[in-house]
């Protein structure tokens, strides 16, 4: 990694070491911050209780995004009760989970949708997934086959999107989708699964496998705090300029203001 002098540096300030981890599905579950402080900075509750489960409120209440690690197996739930213009939908991911790869999801319920039609494969043909199909599922597994993301139907009217990766220690996590997830949604995080960027870990948080690469890079804590500040300062950037343009400043008087000022006149 090309080292790189961010203003603010302390004198004392001492690099720590950390690993660059490919394939990004088997890194492990990762800093929950990477989701938590992002969603915060667009505007959702935290409606979490003292040393309890992170829960999380869509500004609209109307999609909750939860983190348990005190149960069993424990992880990821993320729940949108029904609107007018799109049903009840539950998307489940493992404790293990990479937060990059959740991320990919929960960034995207703060964006509006794309104009385009999503293409749930797209992402993965484009890093050279496998794609088999039979009559009841299709199934897109990564080039070193330790990831997967099918679509199956195992009777009529009982659908789901599954996905996970494993490894041969059995280190590993899966997700879970039902039928009624938006698609753009099951896009995003196929997207942050195909992805080939690795991701980072810091030493002592680095699964024990034999199918994973590592990179060891050296790291100062405030280049760590800068590069988390700035997807938090993009994620309210963002924010603010969708409020901006959906309210827009006020451009005609108020009716009292118009009147008040027709007195003056005369």
């Amino acid at each position: 990694m090309k080292r790189k002098h961010w203003q603010g540096w302390g004198p004392g300030e001492q690099a720590e070491q950390h690993y660059l981890v490919e394939p990004r599905s088997l890194a492990g579950g990762g800093d929950l911050r990477h989701v938590s402080e992002f969603l915060r900075a667009c505007g959702w509750q935290d409606k979490s209780k003292r040393n309890g489960p992170l829960v999380l409120d869509s500004p609209d209440r109307t999609i909750r995004i939860g983190y348990n690690p005190y149960v069993q197996p424990g992880g990821w739930t993320i729940h949108s009760k029904a609107t007018a213009h799109q049903d009840e939908w539950t998307v489940s991911l493992g404790r293990h989970t990479p937060v990059e790869i959740v991320a990919g999801l929960t960034d995207a319920l703060t964006r509006p949708r794309s104009a385009h039609a999503p293409n749930v494969w797209a992402p993965l043909q484009e890093q050279h997934w496998d794609t088999t199909r039979d009559a009841e599922h299709f199934t897109a597994r990564s080039p070193d086959g330790t990831a997967w993301m099918q679509f199956r139907e195992d009777q009529p009217g009982h659908a789901m999107w599954w996905s996970g990766a494993h490894d041969q220690q059995g280190n590993g996590w899966t997700a879970m989708f039902t039928a009624s997830t938006p698609m753009h949604l099951v896009q995003a995080f196929s997207t942050a699964l195909a992805s080939p960027e690795p991701v980072m870990r810091p030493r002592g948080r680095v699964p024990h496998s034999t199918q994973i690469r590592t990179t060891s890079v050296s790291v100062l804590p405030s280049q760590l705090s800068a590069w988390q500040q700035a997807r938090v300062s993009a994620a309210r950037a963002a924010t603010w300029a969708r409020t901006w343009t959906t309210n827009g400043p006020r451009t005609t008087a108020r009716p009292h203001a118009t009147a008040s000022h027709a007195r003056a006149r005369r």
